[in-house]
């Protein structure tokens, strides 16, 4: 499963996974109502920030892999 979108996920799993992906593609719109949507969910601060602190270390992890070349794994590959 390569979608998020698709997979079938609880409420919680999918408030965080669209979490991670305005993280990532839009931090500096993260805003209040965000973490209020994630505390929605049950989640208390100190879940949010390991959330946070999790996305932020594979968003870093990315970049340095693509910044050094590093190739995907054989079996990382779409059929």
């Amino acid at each position: 499963m390569h979608d998020y979108r698709r997979a079938e996920l609880t409420a919680r799993e999918r408030a965080l996974c669209d979490f991670a992906v305005k993280l990532t593609q839009l931090a500096a719109e993260v805003d209040e109502d965000d973490i209020a949507a994630l505390r929605t969910q049950g989640l208390s601060d100190g879940d949010i920030s390991d959330a946070i602190q999790v996305i932020g270390y594979f968003n870093y992890v990315t970049r340095v892999a693509d910044g050094v070349g590093i190739e995907d794994e054989p079996e990382w590959s779409s059929p």
